[in-house]
């Protein structure tokens, strides 16, 4: 670790005690809304870009997600990586979800990240932080905070290379990204809420709870986004310290989601507990697979794609792709990315578009041409895809395809706009990954 980090955690001196969410009250379960950055609702929305714009911005996070993701997978899987980087990388992140922190709560807008485990938010009193409209998080003024030392159960769940021990005992964290980001803080207790800032719903569901364990972030640069808009993240990912691991058993350790199409006036909705079980005749699920080097990624197995009349197969068993909520395009692994491609050049019959904008693989010159059933095989779950999972209209006429070539070995990743319209429900419990074709503006 570098010097300047090293000051910064001297910096710390705070005692603490131990606590793990306390929350058996959500039987039913509760929903939040989730926020597509480039919708009219979110606070990101720019009026005066077109459709257009927001396709391409979006399709250029998904590579910037891409590398993200290279990044996690290579320092889990090198055992004697001794950087402190983090296993995380962020980026602007397509979907926003608001929390309200402390007692009185104070409302933060994060984004939603199932590729993520760590809560964090930027506090006061801050050494270094980014660019935020709303206030930071200041626990001495909220009368629920509690502290943590590094002896605590809570604690030692941070991954080895994160942690660090202050003067005081206090248990610090470091994370670093790969794009030079990163956030550096203590780890600490205090109330989080849901919906708004009573924590209770509609239905008068209580969505408050009070032992969160989250990061108070100190000293904090964030590349990408200088925007002032969010003021930390929010993890849903599969590792002991998310969002939906200390909720666990409250919840059933499930939640799903349903994602609206691009460009929709309605909100996104995210679901904890049992209102997020999915039924009915159209229900499919698949082994959902948590690996012992990736325990924060969501792996299911794709045994192969459909493409009209065709199938091709990945001959592969273990767990070979990530369901992604913050990627909005779909990467396939060469060299079954170019089998794929080259059964839909032969499907469709038309000719390949010349100038192909980046980072689109293959593009088509002609809107109203019939395009060929697209159908994933999961191991047991055979999940069909419309045209809007799998296409974007670009300029000109220009159609191009939302499934592009992973560059990075071993890594591909099924994105959001290929989940569009489908409920998916993640029950850890029962291990299973399960999808239904839905209208998400009505669920």
């Amino acid at each position: 670790m570098d010097a300047l980090v090293f000051f910064i955690l001297a910096l710390f001196s705070l005692s603490s005690t131990l606590f793990i969410i306390e929350a058996s009250k959500i039987q039913s379960g509760f929903s939040v809304d989730l926020i597509h950055r480039d919708s009219p609702m979110s606070p990101f929305y720019n009026p005066s870009m077109s459709k257009l714009d927001l396709i391409r911005n979006a399709a250029f996070r998904s590579k910037t997600r891409l590398t993200r993701f290279s990044h996690s997978l290579s320092l889990l899987s090198n055992e004697n990586f001794q950087s402190t980087e983090s296993i995380i990388k962020p980026n602007n992140g397509d979907y926003l979800m608001r929390i309200y922190i402390g007692t009185p709560p104070v409302e933060k807008l994060a984004i939603f990240d199932t590729g993520s485990d760590l809560t964090w938010v930027q506090c006061s009193p801050c050494i270094n932080c980014f660019a935020q409209d709303t206030p930071l998080y200041d626990r001495t003024k909220s009368s629920s905070h509690t502290n943590l030392t590094c002896d605590t159960q809570s604690c030692t769940l941070l991954p080895k290379k994160q942690q660090f021990c202050g003067k005081s005992q206090e248990c610090l964290y470091s994370y670093h990204y790969g794009d030079k980001s990163f956030s550096v803080g203590e780890l600490v207790v205090d109330s989080i809420s849901f919906g708004s800032n009573s924590g209770v719903d509609v239905n008068n569901v209580d969505m408050t709870f009070p032992k969160s364990i989250f990061g108070c972030g100190y000293y904090n640069i964030f590349t990408a986004d200088n925007s002032g808009k969010t003021s930390g993240l929010v993890g849903l990912g599969a590792g002991p310290l998310s969002l939906v691991s200390q909720l666990g058993h409250s919840i059933g350790r499930k939640f799903s989601y349903c994602l609206v199409p691009f460009g929709s006036n309605s909100t996104s909705k995210l679901t904890f507990g049992n209102q997020s079980t999915i039924t009915g005749n159209e229900v499919v699920s698949t082994p959902l697979i948590i690996k012992s080097l990736e325990p924060t990624f969501y792996f299911v197995n794709l045994e192969g794609i459909t493409i009209g009349q065709k199938t091709i197969q990945t001959g592969q068993i273990d767990g070979n792709i990530i369901i992604d909520s913050g990627t909005t395009l779909t990467y396939l692994e060469q060299p079954f990315f170019d089998d794929f491609v080259t059964s839909v050049k032969e499907a469709i019959g038309l000719e390949e578009a010349v100038d192909i904008p980046s980072p689109f693989h293959y593009c088509f010159e002609d809107p109203n041409s019939m395009f060929p059933s697209i159908v994933l095989h999961f191991t047991g779950a055979n999940v069909p895809l419309q045209p809007k999972n799998v296409l974007l209209l670009e300029e000109n006429n220009l159609v191009c395809l939302a499934i592009v070539p992973s560059n990075i070995a071993g890594i591909s990743i099924l994105g959001n706009l290929a989940q569009i319209d489908f409920q998916v429900e993640y029950d850890l419990d029962g291990k299973k990954l399960s999808f239904a074709p839905s209208d998400c503006t009505k669920n």
